[in-house]
């Protein structure tokens, strides 16, 4: 690398912590966010689709609000950029008498935090665990673990959803037979540049690429059409820097987090970093979940499901490669999904097993967790987002 582009990327992550820092600094981050706890909805639960909560930004202190949306398996959830909508994935086979799972808008109101049902789509495959709004809030891509394919939703003006106008069914197989006997995407990221869209597929050890027409809503291969990722590691979410130079993508199958260089012109992956999720002296089983970067672009964090812990890595500047710095059990069973809020000051992570969220301080220095308060009941959760509720009078 030279010595130009180590000083953009160094500048680019000071300039992400002064915004955080000049954010707290003159009062324009928000008292307090909603919370939304996407679930599971079975006979083994007593969830009821999607719960609500209110963080208060200044203490970590998170209030429960009770159920604010009753639909099956709500599991993953998207907050429009707007803010007045949101989705939410239906993982079920069948949804209304039509084979493939779907997605349903829900209006949002950011005063009073309520939900209200706007429609329901189908994603045209099986069990769809994952989605994203992109950047101007045209469509909703949603990935398909049990089809193992992917769907671009259109979104109409007044938040609700069309039909798929793409659908992509994935090929192929790799080599834990197990596992991976078939295509199973689990996730679909956007770049910052909203241009290319990322697939990580756990039954294929690949991240597709996808050229993005958010106007017309069609994904399209991109060439590459993919980056490979260590057979048997099973690649499950993924997480962009903050800068845009990076992604990093958790391994669920090999316990592991891979750091790839991003070329955004062309769409193009390089693994450059394989770093193991697990401290040294762990022998049980376990599979990892979710991956966050932290705002600032000085952490990365990962969730172990069996550990039951984050795992906390720093971020070399020049390179974007992860050093491990320790683990935060998260007093609880199966952590899942977890989130940081935008001033990367409180982590929020959810136990799908113990039924609770526990709040978490991020020491802004070390990228260190400290537990804040008691957990917080919440019938299986699964995923968790947030945004910031208004200001009195505004």
């Amino acid at each position: 690398m030279t010595v130009a582009r180590w000083l953009m990327v160094a500048r680019r992550a000071v300039l992400a912590s002064m915004a955080v820092l000049a954010s707290a600094a003159d009062g324009a981050e928000p008292k307090s966010y909603w919370v939304y706890a996407g679930s599971y909805t079975n006979s083994k639960t007593p969830s009821e689709g999607i719960y609500k909560f209110e963080l208060d930004a200044a203490t970590g202190k998170l209030t429960p609000h009770g159920p604010a949306a009753k639909l099956a398996n709500p599991s993953f959830l998207a907050v429009h950029p707007n803010g007045k909508f949101l989705y939410a994935v239906n993982e079920v086979e069948t949804l209304n008498g039509e084979k493939g799972g779907g997605v349903t808008a829900l209006a949002l109101d950011p005063e009073t935090g309520a939900l209200r049902v706007l429609n329901h789509q189908s994603t045209k495959g099986g069990a769809p665990c994952h989605l994203t709004v992109d950047a101007k809030g045209r469509n909703v891509l949603a990935a398909n673990y049990g089809g193992g394919s992917v769907a671009c939703l259109p979104i109409a003006e007044d938040g609700t959803l069309k039909p798929a106008s793409t659908f992509i069914q994935h090929e192929g197989k790799s080599v834990d037979r197990s596992r991976q006997e078939a295509p199973h995407a689990h996730s679909i990221n956007l770049d910052r540049a909203n241009r290319f869209a990322l697939a990580a597929d756990l039954g294929l050890d690949k991240v597709l690429v996808y050229k993005f027409d958010g106007d017309h809503g069609k994904l399209t291969p991109n060439d590459p059409p993919f980056a490979k990722i260590k057979p048997g590691t099973g690649p499950r979410h993924l997480a962009w820097h903050p800068s845009g130079d990076f992604a990093y993508v958790i391994g669920e199958m090999g316990n592991t987090v891979t750091v790839l260089k991003y070329d955004a012109a062309k769409g193009v992956l390089d693994a450059i970093q394989t770093i193991g999720t697990l401290p040294a002296d762990f022998h049980g089983k376990s599979w990892t979940s979710e991956i966050v970067a932290h705002p600032t672009g000085n952490f990365v964090y990962g969730s172990n499901r069996g550990h039951d812990s984050i795992a906390i890595f720093t971020v070399e500047a020049s390179t974007g490669k992860l050093k491990a710095t320790g683990h935060q059990l998260t007093g609880g069973k199966t952590p899942r999904n977890f989130v940081i809020d935008p001033t990367g000051r409180w982590l929020l992570a959810e136990n799908q097993d113990s039924n609770t969220i526990v709040v978490f301080r991020i020491d802004p220095q070390t990228g260190a967790l400290a537990q804040v308060g008691e957990p917080v009941a919440s019938p299986m959760p699964v995923c968790i987002r947030m945004i910031p509720k208004p200001a009195a009078g505004k």
